[in-house]
C-alpha cells in the first residue's frame, strides 16, 4: 500500500520553537472529550474565523521541537476534525511524533519549511519523491525520510488499524 501524497494549503503557521501543541485548543480544555465542542474551541486564540475558512487536507506548519510538552491528543483531534490533513515542521518533539504516527496522522520533519511557506500557499508532499513543494512559489525542500515503521503505520492508518491488520494476517 502506498501512502498518498499530502496536497493542501498552508492553513496556520506555528513559528515558535517549543510549540505546545495543548494551547491549540487551551488547556483547560484538555478534559473535553466531545469532538464537536473541541473543534469549536480549535484556534480561538490565534484566529476565531479558523474553523470557518480551512478546508480538508490543509496542512500546518510547525518550528523546531513542535508539540513539546506533553503529548495530549485532543487539540490535534480537534484539528483533524476540522479537516487538517498533516504537520510539516522543522522538527518535532519525539513523544509527540509517536503519539501523532500512531494516531495516523502524517508528520513530515522538513528542515526548511518555516523559510519556504506563507499562510495559505499551496503545498504537496510527494512522499515517493521525498520532496514538500511550494505550488505558491515553487521553492522544493527535501524532508527527512520516515522510518519503516513509521510508513508502515502511516499507511494502515494508525496503530489500531495497523494492530488489526497484523492479527487478520496472523489468523489467515
Amino acid at each position: 500500500m502506498a501512502l498518498d501524497n499530502l496536497q493542501g494549503r498552508v492553513a496556520w503557521i506555528f513559528d515558535e520553537e517549543n510549540y505546545d501543541v495543548d494551547l491549540i485548543v487551551g488547556v483547560k480544555n484538555m478534559k473535553i472529550t466531545d469532538i464537536n465542542e473541541l473543534a469549536g474551541l480549535a484556534m480561538q486564540e490565534y484566529d476565531p474565523e479558523f474553523a470557518k475558512v480551512i478546508r480538508k487536507g490543509d496542512v500546518i506548519v510547525g518550528g523546531a521541537n513542535f508539540g513539546y510538552g506533553h503529548p495530549h491528543y485532543p487539540s490535534l483531534r480537534a484539528m483533524r476534525h476540522l479537516g487538517i490533513a498533516g504537520i510539516i515542521a522543522e522538527s518535532f518533539s519525539p513523544g509527540f511524533w509517536r503519539g501523532e504516527i500512531s494516531m495516523g496522522t502524517p508528520l513530515v520533519s522538513c528542515p526548511g519549511i518555516l523559510g519556504a511557506v506563507s499562510r495559505w500557499d499551496e503545498v504537496v508532499v510527494d512522499w515517493a519523491g521525498g520532496t514538500v513543494t511550494n505550488r505558491t512559489n515553487g521553492k522544493v525542500l527535501a524532508f527527512e525520510p520516515l522510518a519503516s515503521a513509521d510508513r508502515i503505520m502511516l499507511e494502515t492508518g494508525g496503530l489500531v488499524p495497523y494492530l488489526k491488520s497484523q492479527m487478520q494476517t496472523a489468523n489467515a
